[in-house]
């Protein structure tokens, strides 16, 4: 290991998911000396929750950013493309570096590092694709994966002496056995499991996303965190009904309800959905989102139904007669 040229202690940024990959590179290069601190990214698809917990975990400082905004304008055309679903995980972490890097210009950091492991996902995590992360992230040599790192090219941080190589690790595949060991011996007994939490890799969540994007195009953030709970319906280009399935949804959907901007509908008499109404008001699309309110109640098809309908300026009742919720299945999302 060369000697180190400044006097100032070492400082990593690294990317966290709050999973056990990330908690062990930032404490394996905590062991060298270095002052580690972690950036977590939110967006509607995924959480700082994760990473949250394994701060306090650790004690281990933690910056929290919103990115939708730029997350959003990178879905629109990701140059590596999408995985399965709407996932486009080479991007996203090109991305983050990214915008990490940002923060390590501001803030004084000498180098970024991520809990990543080489071949633990075969198409985002193999050389190629880290390759293709740290190119695109606008900080080559300057991005470490302190898990897999003697299996991969020295990185500049490396060849510096601001990281000693020889206490890193060459991890890599899908098992787990070596981080739950190298767990044990610093002590760490709870971590999530390694299922991935972003919402881009479910089929029915990256449905309604493509809906959105491609037949609506234009809608806020909110709508984003509506896909996330409840049936979706399309009425027309501009117009969606969202009826929840359950106590739990309802009130999610109601976080994010805005009267002066939808229409909420629900049941006068039975328990049943919190409906919402998105785009446009015409007298049929209210009419089509009372209709599916009533058939997600108890009331029999054929029966009278009085449902709420609950907007900007005024409130009234309005009766329709309920039909059978499959009627309504050619719209769902």
């Amino acid at each position: 290991m060369k000697i180190n040229e400044t006097s100032r202690r070492i400082k990593g940024l690294g990317l966290c998911s709050g999973g056990l990959d990330s908690i062990l590179s930032a404490l394996l290069l905590q062991r060298q000396g270095i002052d580690v601190s972690w950036i977590c990214f939110e967006t509607p698809f995924f959480s700082s929750e994760a990473a949250r917990k394994a701060s306090f975990q650790t004690d281990i400082p933690l910056i929290t950013i919103d990115i939708t905004d730029d997350y959003m304008e990178m879905m629109k055309n990701p140059k590596a493309g999408f995985g399965k679903n709407m996932n486009p995980c080479m991007d996203c972490h090109a991305l983050m570096f990214s915008k990490a890097g940002d923060v390590l210009k501001n803030e004084g950091f000498h180098f970024l590092f991520s809990g990543e492991v080489l071949g633990q996902r075969p198409k985002s995590q193999n050389k190629n694709s880290l390759r293709y992360v740290e190119k695109n992230s606008g900080f080559d040599g300057r991005i470490l994966r302190p898990l897999s790192a003697k299996l991969l090219p020295a990185t500049l941080i490396e060849q510096k002496g601001l990281v000693d190589r020889k206490k890193l690790m060459d991890i890599s595949g899908r098992s787990r056995k070596s981080q739950i060991l190298m767990a044990r011996n610093f002590g760490i007994k709870e971590y999530p499991s390694p299922a991935g939490g972003c919402l881009l890799t479910d089929k029915v969540f990256s449905d309604r996303l493509k809906d959105l994007m491609d037949v609506q195009k234009i809608f806020n953030k909110r709508e984003l965190y509506f896909l996330k709970h409840g049936r979706h319906f399309r009425l027309d280009s501009k117009t969606k009904v969202i009826a929840g399935r359950s106590k739990d949804d309802n009130k999610h959907l109601l976080k994010y309800f805005n009267k002066d901007k939808e229409i909420l509908l629900k049941h006068t008499k039975m328990p049943g959905p919190d409906v919402i109404l998105t785009g446009s008001f015409t007298k049929e699309n209210i009419q089509t989102a009372a209709m599916i309110c009533a058939s997600y109640t108890k009331s029999n098809p054929g029966e009278n139904a009085d449902i709420r309908v609950i907007g900007q300026e005024d409130e009234k009742i309005i009766s329709i007669k309920t039909i059978k919720a499959l009627e309504f299945k050619h719209l769902m999302i």
